[in-house]
């Protein structure tokens, strides 16, 4: 069992902890995954590792109260403990060779942005970072990304907070003002890494984007994290979780991946639903 050392609320539905692992902390590495489950009863779930202290041994989520299981692990408190907590799993991002890179992370896909544009800003890269989020009030991480960004943009659909407009707005603006990135980055919901992928197309600059919005298990066996590559004019499966969860943009079928990620909306619906009911029923516990 793990111990929460300590838990923040980012905004209404977005938690960090910070988890004593050991043992996880001293090889994670940014891009990275773990696997937990909250209580001997839970359903196992991926959460990117958003940081690490190898010194005191802790690593950090950072996770949307969306579904029964985020719900149930958001009921936690510091001094609690998580029945599992394993890894780290997945391919760790690569960083090698790239001096300059444009880091664009969209609402929670920031937390994992986050620990990339920290590590390029470590190696000594120049980091430019885009931001974005629906409102001024789920904007998080902010001061995190502007200690490791040479540049910063936040921007907010509806112009409450930052600049006005999506992720792609700046980004298309500084690659049509002859900016010349080594990489692009992207992290955050499918449609949004679709449209930055569009951006970056026409300027044939090299974008990687993470395909945890998909995955479930973690482990590959559930093909819930399945997604089709175009490379070579052939079309070739890879699984997220174990092949990735980073890939070249331009090679994945965007389409098919969100028309997929759609089929469980339904059934993690009523499980929150469920789970809110028994919460209201029971006095506040599950």
């Amino acid at each position: 069992m793990n111990r929460i050392v300590k838990k923040k609320e980012l905004n209404s539905t977005v938690t960090m902890m910070d988890i004593e692992a050991p043992l996880v902390a001293k090889k994670a590495e940014a891009g990275q995954f773990i696997i937990l489950r909250v209580d001997n009863d839970g359903e196992r779930i991926p959460l990117t590792v958003a940081g690490y202290d190898r010194v005191k041994g802790t690593v950090k989520i950072i996770f949307q109260i969306v579904g029964a299981t985020t719900m149930r692990l958001n009921m936690k408190n510091e001094g609690d403990f998580i029945e599992d907590f394993v890894g780290p799993l997945g391919c760790p991002s690569k960083t090698d060779g790239i001096k300059k890179v444009c880091i664009v992370g969209g609402g929670v896909g920031c937390a994992i942005a986050l620990p990339l544009a920290q590590k390029f800003h470590e190696l000594g890269a120049e980091v430019h970072s885009i931001i974005g989020f629906r409102n001024k009030d789920i904007v998080i991480l902010e001061s995190e990304f502007k200690a490791c960004s040479n540049q910063l943009t936040v921007m907010t659909d509806d112009g409450s907070y930052g600049r006005k407009g999506v992720v792609t707005l700046p980004l298309k603006e500084a690659l049509e003002q002859g900016e010349k990135y080594d990489e692009v980055i992207t992290i955050g919901p499918l449609i949004m890494m679709k449209y930055v992928v569009a951006t970056t197309k026409p300027f044939n600059i090299p974008t990687t984007v993470s395909m945890n919005p998909i995955m479930i298990d973690g482990t590959g066996m559930c093909g819930g994290c399945r997604l089709t590559l175009h490379q070579d004019g052939k079309d070739v499966t890879k699984f997220a979780c174990v092949d990735g969860p980073d890939f070249n943009g331009y090679e994945v079928d965007f389409d098919e991946a969100i028309s997929r990620s759609s089929m469980y909306q339904e059934f993690e619906k009523k499980e929150r639903e469920h789970y809110c009911n028994l919460f209201k029923e029971d006095g506040g516990r599950i």
